[in-house]
């Protein structure tokens, strides 16, 4: 199967010059120079620089002024992940590794099979017994080797870092030593959003799972205001399944370090897949950026999940994730509490449906 075969099974949206860049890349008889320069280019076409777009119709119904909402379902596999997937493959490619490997429980996955086959790199990718996910077919179409393994998704990201150590793999798992790479890479949602704004929002409201897509946010707009870009840096809202998220948790219990849940009671379901888990790889990070930036953190209910996410399809005529609604239900709910001050608002939505 050749690539453009796979991205059309995984409904990906790659063009066709990023294909024509991508067997460039792959011909090994040029030089690493020139193909880290055209996967450069790959990433500069594909992914980020997605829309802030100003959500008339939601301020309307629920009183709020200036409500932004940072779309990254434009990203080619429809989430955020394809960010920091991109950033290690180039990565991966200039350090001449020929495999990468992860554990995921499917977007981040489909991910970086799509960064990896653009560079022609091997990937291997560790998925929990116990999951289910439909995006293993795009996955596989992509030319990834999926690998079933006992035990919880944190259990799978540990035996997953370990079998890249033990092979010379390219470990591609939160909470590494990759972690300042995928921080640096999400700043960029900051930068963007800047761009547009002209300024920083007043809050950024955000979906935690293992907390490096906040992290990176607010390193990006601390980033800006000591190089005097930003008035201000915002308030940070994290927003996760209810009572299913350490980062959540340990900041709501006003502890000053991010504290693991107990594995049993960490049930998953349809809607809150994305967000949940006992131990978030990140958490330190992401629970700095809530106590730095003075926010907070909201539990959200699968019910009010899928609900948001049938408004913003009537309403904005988006096709939502339920799980990336979270940060806008917190945003929501924060202002129908505090009534907030005029200013502006921004919401990442990480996912499309």
């Amino acid at each position: 199967m050749n690539l453009k075969d796979g991205v059309k099974t995984a409904e990906n949206k790659v063009s066709d010059e990023a294909n024509e860049l991508s067997a460039f890349v792959k011909d090994k008889n040029k030089s690493l120079v020139d193909r880290l320069e055209s996967y450069e280019d790959i990433i500069n076409l594909e992914v980020g620089d997605t829309g802030l777009n100003r959500a008339k119709t939601m301020e309307r119904e629920f009183g709020i002024r200036q409500l932004y909402i940072k779309y990254e379902g434009d990203n080619p596999t429809g989430t955020q992940k394809d960010r920091i997937a991109f950033a290690q493959i180039y990565d991966a490619l200039r350090r001449e590794y020929d495999v990468v490997s992860l554990a995921t429980c499917g977007n981040y996955g489909v991910a970086v099979a799509l960064a990896a086959n653009l560079a022609g790199i091997e990937c291997k990718i560790y998925i929990p017994e116990c999951y289910s996910t439909d995006r293993i077919v795009e996955m596989e179409a992509l030319g990834a080797q999926i690998i079933r393994l006992p035990g919880s998704y944190e259990d799978v990201v540990v035996r997953s870092t370990e079998l890249a150590l033990e092979n010379d793999w390219y470990d591609a798992n939160p909470g590494g030593s990759n972690t300042p790479l995928q921080i640096s890479a999400y700043s960029q949602i900051a930068m963007e959003i800047y761009e547009d704004l002209g300024d920083a929002p007043k809050y950024c409201a955000v979906p935690v799972s293992n907390g490096t897509l906040m992290a990176g946010i607010y390193r990006g707009f601390v980033s800006l205001y000591k190089r005097g870009k930003t008035s201000q840096i915002p308030k940070m809202i994290a927003a996760s399944s209810t009572r299913k998220n350490p980062i959540v948790q340990s900041f709501l219990s006003g502890l000053d370090h991010c504290k693991d849940l107990n594995p049993e009671a960490i049930k998953e379901t349809k809607y809150n897949e994305p967000l949940i888990n006992w131990h978030s790889f990140d958490g330190e990070e992401a629970l700095y950026a809530l106590r730095e930036s003075q926010g907070e953190a909201f539990n959200i209910s699968d019910r009010k999940m899928k609900e948001m996410t049938s408004l913003l399809a009537r309403k904005e005529g988006f096709r939502i994730l339920p799980a990336a609604t979270a940060g806008l239900i917190a945003l929501l709910e924060m202002d129908e509490k505090l009534n907030f001050e005029p200013g502006r608002f921004v919401a990442v939505l990480t996912a499309k449906n």
